[in-house]
């Protein structure tokens, strides 16, 4: 059996794989031999950020399983894979300590004005600036899976009213006040003063926040989005914020990354951007390790994975407790 690895390993990463299965030829391709290696795989744990050739893989018909080191999936999800037999597994909330973290940096900094202060200070103006409270606000949170769970959880604190929408509206949290299918989306959007997307990437939420939904955003509405950049119609945004429409935007994704530089997203003064790190964390590889180690002790033994796909939606489905 060939396992084929693309993330940042280290020695005791790979020590500890092969502890679970000592007879596996354990390949640590990267990212500059993972189209090569995945050919010869049976099993492929990481996150490709470089051309795959998937429909090969499907028709040699080696590779069974995909362990995902990421919660997004259309990394691997092509359609020859979604009609394949390989199974595939996500990291589904293995970060979402991280992700909460990377949303308030953008929540908190947009609220409290700090694009302003920063420019200010690199001029040396020490000028009191209006700022805004998020105390007291209503936020609506676009997907209620791990990520915006976690999400919420803190919010509370922030004695902040929480609404929600996703697919599975099951198991409302005592601190969600209502949560509500997805196709209620625009009653959420009409109701928040925050909005935040944290679902995934299919095909039915490709640009699904689009000029319709930016008009159906309250007036000074603030914008986080930390799911994907494509669930977004970038050119709405820009224009949702050039036109006053919103009060801000902060983004960690982009429709195309990395942002190109003539978006005029990156000069204006309401926006903060980062690079699509807010799943990063000093613990991240390891982590994924560690449930890579815990699925490949169920593979063997005959068990589902957890956070199994479904390949259809992009994402592990939740059940109602």
């Amino acid at each position: 059996m060939k396992i084929a690895l693309c993330y940042q390993t280290q020695p005791e990463f790979i020590e500890a794989i092969a502890q679970v299965a000592p007879d596996a030829e354990i390949i640590d391709a990267g990212q500059e031999r993972i189209a090569e290696a995945i050919l010869e795989a049976d099993i492929f744990c990481g996150h490709a950020k470089v051309p795959m050739p998937w429909p090969e893989v499907v028709k040699q018909g080696k590779l069974k399983w995909i362990q995902s080191s990421a919660a997004g999936m259309d990394h691997c999800l092509v359609p020859e894979v979604i009609a394949s037999d390989i199974i595939v597994s996500s990291a589904s909330g293995l970060f979402a300590n991280q992700v909460a973290e990377q949303t308030f940096s953008l929540l908190l900094g947009l609220i409290r004005s700090l694009p302003v202060f920063f420019r200010a200070q690199n001029v040396k103006d020490y000028t009191r600036r209006p700022t805004h409270d998020l105390h007291g606000k209503t936020v609506g949170i676009v997907g209620l899976g791990g990520n915006g769970r976690r999400i919420a959880e803190i919010l509370s604190a922030f004695q902040t009213r929480i609404i929600a929408t996703d697919l599975f509206p099951y198991d409302k949290p005592d601190h969600v006040e209502e949560l509500w299918p997805a196709d209620r989306l625009d009653d959420l959007l009409a109701e928040s003063d925050v909005v935040i997307l944290t679902l995934p990437l299919n095909a039915s939420t490709y640009h699904i926040i689009d000029e319709g939904r930016f008009a159906a955003m309250k007036q000074d509405a603030w914008f986080i989005n930390v799911a994907r950049g494509q669930v977004v119609k970038e050119v709405c945004l820009v224009e949702a914020l050039q036109s006053g429409k919103l009060a801000g935007a902060g983004i960690d994704v982009a429709e195309i990354e990395p942002l190109p530089h003539d978006s005029p997203l990156w000069e204006m003064p309401n926006v903060i951007i980062t690079p699509h790190v807010g799943a990063q964390g000093a613990t991240r590889n390891a982590d994924a390790t560690a449930l890579f180690c815990t699925n490949l002790k169920r593979y063997l033994d005959g068990q589902p994975p957890i956070n199994l796909v479904d390949k259809q939606l992009g994402f592990p489905v939740r059940k109602p407790s």
